[in-house]
């Protein structure tokens, strides 16, 4: 069954009027284009929606039990198309982002008061979650952009730098007191340490690097950054992490350091399925940390 938008709007429109011509004129027809519209409409149903006559139609009952339907179709079709238009104007809608912890709670709540200023109607949420699950949330589709360490493996990701992480010692001040003026990897290895979960990718990266330089006393880990500072902050042991977390660490008294010695640095940049498009809100943010972050 082929039946239009226009053949719907004709019907509801001579529904609404005591004669074909005064419908016509509504609806910017000639009355025999109006009149060919219903004929064909009521040929595809199967049966008469008018009865006519030189001076009044009226709807047949059959006509009458189609007008509330006809008058839904429209009202949900111009919902539709109008709630489309207001997407791609970013008058209306929602993004997903995700984000690991660590760029989550320093840098991107700055870049999401900016991109609220431009977009004040788009409904943001924001899933923090280690990189590995980033990766996961973008490949599967709950999320449309991700923030994160540049992924070893690509497959089915497209990553766009933003800018390179040089890693940091964290250390109570009086770990600091017994930490030298320059510091080495070989410096860390004499104090105990607190490090991330097996399995992550800052864990990996940070216990291959200093295993090139001795054995590590690993005493206590943890799946989140906040919860690292905590036991750093206890006198547990020292940690090395990214930069990029060196405020939330000094606001809890911690201080940083960088590592003189051969340091570590990883790219930190945006995530996105590279078999999917993005939709209008999300490449927005996307050339908006662009531009934030290659600029500079």
């Amino acid at each position: 069954m082929d039946i239009s938008y226009k053949q719907v709007k004709a019907f509801v429109e001579v529904a609404n009027s005591s004669t074909f011509a005064e419908a016509a004129i509504c609806l910017h027809l000639s009355q025999p284009a109006l009149s060919t519209s219903i004929k064909k409409l009521e040929a595809q149903l199967g049966g008469k929606l008018f009865e006519r006559t030189t001076r009044h139609v009226a709807m047949t009952p059959e006509g009458e039990m189609l007008l509330p339907n006809a008058l839904r179709l429209l009202r949900d079709w111009e919902n539709t198309f109008s709630d489309m238009k207001n997407v791609f104007a970013m008058s209306k809608g929602q993004l997903t982002v995700c984000s690991m912890p660590s760029f989550a709670e320093s840098l991107l709540p700055t870049l999401l008061k900016q991109f609220h200023l431009k977009a004040p109607n788009i409904n943001l949420r924001v899933v923090d979650v280690v990189m590995e699950q980033v990766i996961h949330e973008v490949l599967a589709g709950r999320c449309e952009l991700g923030f994160s360490f540049e992924p070893e493996r690509k497959d089915g990701l497209m990553f766009e730098p933003l800018f390179d992480d040089q890693f940091v010692v964290v250390a109570t001040p009086e770990q600091n007191a017994r930490l030298g003026a320059r510091i080495s990897w070989s410096d860390c290895l004499n104090f105990s340490l607190v490090m991330m979960n097996r399995g992550s990718a800052v864990r990996q990266w940070t216990q291959e690097k200093l295993q090139r330089y001795g054995s590590l006393k690993i005493v206590a880990e943890t799946g989140q950054l906040a919860t690292l500072g905590k036991l750093i902050k206890s006198g547990l042991g020292l940690s090395i992490m990214p930069s990029i977390c060196s405020k939330q660490m000094q606001d809890l008294g911690l201080v940083v350091r960088k590592i003189d010695d051969n340091p570590l640095s990883k790219r930190i940049g945006l995530i996105t399925n590279s078999r999917k498009g993005l939709s209008v809100p999300a490449q927005q943010l996307w050339n908006l940390a662009i531009d934030e972050y290659k600029t500079n």
